[in-house]
């Protein structure tokens, strides 16, 4: 991996044409240096991949296991798993797949990610009601509630209209983590974000307006209106979900109260206009219930979930840190919280339903910073396995998804293990200037020094928060709309097959499980839908057989 150095051009009167040769010069030189570098260090590409036979047998192997998914799973979902990568698009999936591998000192674009291993993929279609390019409070409603919706709008159908608050009654959705809780399932959110934000909001709020976190958030007439603020239906809505994790402190308490890791800051003080204290009555009410409130990774882990019925962990004042600046001290991860989620969910007899949410991949996406968005996707793979490892897909769905993608992709003729956020092997034929392999449509990456683009070599571009250079000058980059990935395994994964509309993906779920309307293919019988649970030793044989894929 090349990584080159700032380039100056010494004083003040050096600038000019003679500086920008003398510039350019540089660049090539240092370009060529690296890939001499190349030839006399690591190989270009494994020695093994020269010969034939390893392509061969590694494709054998492969359709080995491809021809084990003639026989379907088609048990009955005990549990269910949705893992949501917010901004995830395809191009993201393979940046953060180069990205995994390169952390592990390999070569990158050969390993597999998490996801990657699930036998059944899918494209979902994002569009919104009213929007060809969606958001992310649309698309929750679909991939949660089965029904598309409008732009910014939660847990409602598409007849009611944003910022109408009068629009609200009579046109309200209910979720995929509903339908779990009334079939007697525990239930769980789980995320990087505030857990008011569009994403887990759609699992139990109906609003009008993603933006209405608090009351404080809300116009006075849609309050005088009747409507509820995201935070107060967290708590009303569905008052006994079993697992909450994420961040949004100030949302739930007065606006007199200071927070309680940052009492000195003023920007982190409650929003709440009603004086209610939403964190204490969540205590109240769960405190002969072995119910848990945490706020930060000490607490959180010293939880035992064999005895903790209900957990409530708001680890920030909003959303919670990228994963690269966490304080690995105090701020628990992504991993972290599933894990504890999980043991406390699964004690349930009738099973139970999971969202998890990689928040932050889209905040990183829209700041223009790619090196935050692909490490939390990472994060959100780490998630995957530890997931994988605590459940088994014998009786449990676990699907993976995104609920748009970006305008952020990466190319340039890169060489085999390039860093990702390095820059491409040659420079631009008409300004002759370097650029980095990842670029974006649009954002604040847009820059000019003189008039024209800014020469990258002259910049820290590996640094965390460095913005990639963007086409069209945003302050913040905006989504894509082209179709995104569906990762799935477990009962009833192969039914998440083909391209299909995002409101699909909770119907299947549904179905596998036989909870919400899915249910008279299982009292039936006659469904290949019901198949007995099978025996001890198949369900090992099924597990043996994921394992050595």
């Amino acid at each position: 991996m090349v990584l080159l150095p700032r380039l100056y051009c010494g004083t003040q009167q050096a600038f000019g044409r003679r500086c920008s040769e003398a510039r350019m010069m540089k660049v090539i030189t240092l370009l060529l240096l690296g890939l001499v570098w190349r030839g006399l260090g690591k190989p270009q590409f494994p020695e093994q991949e020269k010969d034939p036979v390893f392509w061969n047998t590694w494709a054998q192997r492969t359709l080995r296991n491809a021809l084990t998914l003639q026989e379907q799973n088609k048990n009955i979902a005990k549990n269910i798993i949705l893992f949501l990568g917010d901004g995830m698009g395809v191009p993201t999936v393979t940046a953060a797949r180069i990205l995994k591998g390169q952390l592990n000192g390999e070569y990158g674009e050969e390993v597999q990610l998490e996801m990657d291993k699930f036998p059944y993929v899918s494209l979902s279609k994002t569009y919104n009601t009213d929007a060809q390019v969606p958001d992310s409070a649309g698309t929750a409603t679909a991939y949660l509630c089965g029904v598309k919706a409008n732009e910014g709008t939660l847990g409602v159908s598409a007849a009611a209209v944003r910022g109408q608050c009068n629009t609200t009654q009579g046109n309200e959705v209910t979720s995929i983590l509903r339908w779990a809780k009334d079939a007697g399932k525990s239930v769980g959110i789980v995320t990087t974000t505030r857990v008011n934000h569009a994403t887990p909001s759609a699992a139990y709020a109906h609003c009008v307006d993603r933006d209405w976190y608090s009351d404080g958030e809300m116009p006075s007439e849609a309050v005088q209106d009747g409507c509820k603020d995201i935070a107060r239906q967290l708590m009303e809505n569905i008052p006994d979900i079993n697992v909450i994790m994420g961040g949004g402190r100030k949302y739930m308490v007065p606006t007199n109260i200071s927070d309680v890791e940052y009492p000195t800051e003023k920007k982190h003080n409650g929003t709440r206009k009603d004086g209610r204290n939403l964190i204490q009555e969540w205590i109240d009410r769960t405190k002969d219930k072995n119910g848990h409130y945490v706020w930060n990774k000490k607490d959180l882990l010293s939880v035992n979930p064999a005895s903790a019925n209900y957990l409530l962990g708001l680890f920030e004042p909003a959303d919670l840190s990228y994963d690269l600046e966490r304080d690995t001290n105090t701020d628990p991860s992504l991993t972290e919280m599933v894990d504890v989620a999980i043991k406390i969910l699964r004690k349930n007899p009738e099973g139970f339903f999971l969202l998890v949410e990689g928040g932050r991949i889209d905040h990183g996406h829209h700041e223009g910073k790619a090196k935050q968005a692909l490490h939390e996707a990472v994060e959100m793979d780490r998630a995957i396995g530890r997931a994988s490892l605590l459940t088994s897909q014998h009786e449990t769905l676990t699907v993976v998804t995104a609920d748009h993608s970006h305008v952020f992709n990466f190319g340039g003729y890169t060489v085999r293990g390039n860093s990702i956020f390095g820059l491409a092997p040659m420079v631009s034929d008409i300004d002759q200037k370097p650029f980095t392999s990842i670029l974006y449509g649009n954002g604040p990456g847009f820059k000019l020094v003189n008039g024209s683009r800014v020469n990258v070599s002259t910049v820290d571009y590996q640094q965390n928060d460095y913005q990639a250079q963007a086409a069209v000058p945003l302050r913040m980059e905006t989504h894509g709309g082209e179709d995104v990935a569906v990762f799935a395994k477990g009962p009833m994964a192969h039914l998440l097959h083909g391209v299909q509309e995002q409101n699909y993906i909770p119907h299947v779920m549904a179905y596998a499980a036989c909870i919400g309307q899915n249910k008279a293919h299982c009292r039936s019988g006659n469904s290949a839908a019901s198949v007995a649970v099978a025996t001890p030793s198949l369900a090992l044989l099924i597990t043996a057989t994921w394992l050595l894929c």
